[in-house]
C-alpha cells in the first residue's frame, strides 16, 4: 500500500485526539490548539531540510546549535544598535554560513555526516556561549516580535514544505537526492553531482535553522545560547516516524507533517494531562524507538 505509513499515522493521530477529547475536553478546542501550535513552527521548519538530508543518506546533529548561534548573533547585533530587520538578516546569514561549513566538510572529506555534525554541534554551541558569555539577551522592539505573531510562521512552514514536496516529486534534484540515499557509489558513477547536492542540502538546512533562530527570539523575546537544545532529536524522530528510512533513499513530506503533528500532540497532551513537562523527553524517546522498530519490520516484510 503506497500510503500505508501515512494512513497508519493518521489513524493513530485520530485515536489520540479522541482519547484526549474524552479525558481533557479543553485540550482539543480550537483556541487551545492554536495556542499550543505557536510553539511548534520552529521545529517544523528545521525538520524539512532534515528530511531531505536523511533521504540523501545523511544526518545533521548540529541544527539546535545553529539555531542558538543564529539567535545569539541577532541578539548581539541588536545590542549594538543594529536595526531589527538587519539583525535578523545577520542571524540568517550566520545560519547559512554554518550550513555551508557542514556541507563543505562533508562533501570534501567524505567523513560520515554523523561525525562532522557532532563536532560542529559542539563548536557552534560553544561559539554561541562564548560570544554571549552565556547570558540571555532580551528587550526587542515590536518590529521584530511581530515576526512570530499570528499565522506567519505557519505560512512560512507551508511554503517551505510545499517547495520540498515539489523538489522530491517533480524535479531532477529530488531524483538525485533519493538516488544518493539509495546508493552513493552508483550515483557517483552515474555522474550525479553528489558533492554539490550535499552542499546545497546542508546549506539549506543552515539557512532554515537561522530562520528558526530568528522566530524563536521573536516568540520568546530572548536570545540565549541554550536555544534549540534537543531540537535535532525531535526533528530526527519526526522524520523517521513519518516513514523516512534512516539509511536513506525513502521519505515523504506528507509523512513528515503527520509525524510532526503526532509528536506535537502527544507531548502537549502528556504535559497537559499529567502536568509534567519532564515527560516530553520520554515521549520523544518512545516515539523514536517505535518508529525505528516499525521501519525495521516494514523493511523485512518488503524483502520477504
Amino acid at each position: 500500500m503506497k500510503y500505508g505509513r501515512e494512513l497508519t499515522l493518521f489513524l493513530v493521530l485520530v485515536a489520540l485526539m479522541v482519547a484526549a477529547a474524552m479525558l481533557e475536553p479543553r485540550f482539543v478546542t480550537f483556541r487551545t490548539q492554536a495556542l499550543l501550535a505557536a510553539h511548534s513552527w520552529e521545529l517544523a521548519l528545521v525538520a524539512i531540510p532534515m528530511l531531505l538530508i536523511i533521504i540523501a543518506g545523511g544526518i545533521d546533529l548540529s541544527i539546535g546549535a545553529m539555531v542558538a548561534l543564529s539567535a545569539v548573533t541577532l541578539g548581539l547585533l541588536h545590542e549594538r544598535g543594529v536595526s531589527p530587520m538587519l539583525a535578523a538578516s545577520g542571524g540568517l546569514v550566520v545560519g547559512l554560513v554554518c550550513g555551508v561549513v557542514n556541507g563543505w566538510l562533508i562533501a570534501r572529506t567524505r567523513v560520515h555526516p554523523l561525525l562532522i555534525t557532532l563536532a560542529s554541534m559542539a563548536a557552534f554551541r560553544g561559539i554561541a556561549e562564548g560570544i554571549s558569555t552565556a547570558r540571555p539577551i532580551s528587550g526587542y522592539p515590536e518590529t521584530l516580535l511581530s515576526l512570530s505573531a499570528g499565522w506567519k510562521p505557519a505560512l512560512l512552514f507551508v511554503i517551505v514544505a510545499a517547495a520540498a514536496h515539489v523538489v522530491l516529486t517533480r524535479l531532477r534534484w529530488g531524483r538525485w537526492i533519493v538516488a544518493i540515499g539509495t546508493d552513493e557509489k552508483v550515483s557517483r558513477f552515474s555522474k550525479i553531482p553528489v558533492d554539490r547536492v550535499k552542499l546545497m542540502l546542508y546549506s539549506a538546512c543552515g539557512l532554515l535553522c537561522g530562520l528558526a533562530g530568528v522566530l524563536l527570539v521573536a516568540r520568546n523575546n530572548t536570545a540565549k545560547a541554550d536555544l534549540g537544545m534537543g531540537m535535532e532529536l525531535e526533528a530526527i524522530t519526526a522524520v523517521v516516524l513519518g516513514g523516512a528510512s534512516i539509511e536513506g533513499g525513502k521519505g515523504s513530506v506528507l509523512g513528515l507533517v503527520l509525524g510532526l503533528v503526532l509528536i506535537h500532540e502527544t507531548r502537549q497532551f502528556a504535559s497537559w494531562h499529567w502536568r509534567q513537562s519532564e515527560l516530553n523527553l520520554l515521549v520523544i524517546g518512545g516515539l523514536l524507538i517505535v518508529a525505528v522498530l516499525f521501519d525495521r519490520i516494514s523493511a523485512r516484510r518488503a524483502k520477504s
